[in-house]
């Protein structure tokens, strides 16, 4: 366990929580639909592997439930984009793979969402088409953002090509 992927773990669960409050998350259909959070996980699994981006997105999911600026979609809106990410980067160790973050958050996410969290947890029935849109809504311009911001870290030396942290 590395105390400094701890510490930027802490960072990137906090980030999407306070990005919720301002500019905010955009309610829809029984979702707050949030791409700084699909951002963050396109970042943390690149930096942080997946295990730790989706530690963070975990965190991240608890803390927007407990201060309601989020709904128990967040679980899986959230975490799986966060593994797909940090999977990927493990196999080709570039940060264009954070672009990969709808795949999970899309193909899984919604799928578990739709069957599962959205009936079973929050009594409401969302379509899976309808979920997987609104979740591809939020998560593309997520990601896209997510990378062009590992490049500008890459360009400033924070970190490396591969994507990995510059000491």
């Amino acid at each position: 366990m590395s105390t400094r992927k701890l510490v930027l773990a802490a960072f990137f669960a906090a980030l999407p929580v306070v990005l919720s409050f301002v500019p905010g998350s955009i309610p829809v259909a029984g979702a707050k639909l949030l791409p700084w959070q699909h951002m963050t996980n396109a970042i943390a699994g690149v930096l942080l592997g997946p295990w730790y981006a989706a530690l963070a997105a975990t965190v991240a999911a608890i803390l927007r439930n407990q201060f309601g600026v989020g709904t128990l979609l967040a679980f899986p809106g959230g975490i799986p984009g966060a593994l797909v990410v940090g999977f990927a980067h493990m196999l080709w160790r570039r940060s264009w793979v954070g672009l990969l973050e709808p795949v999970g958050t899309v193909v899984v996410g919604a799928t578990v969402g739709a069957a599962l969290v959205a009936p079973s947890l929050m009594g409401k029935a969302i379509p899976l088409g309808t979920l997987a849109y609104l979740f591809l809504a939020s998560s593309i311009p997520g990601a896209i953002l997510g990378v062009l911001i590992l490049r500008a870290l890459e360009r400033a030396g924070v970190a490396a090509p591969a994507g990995r942290l510059s000491r």
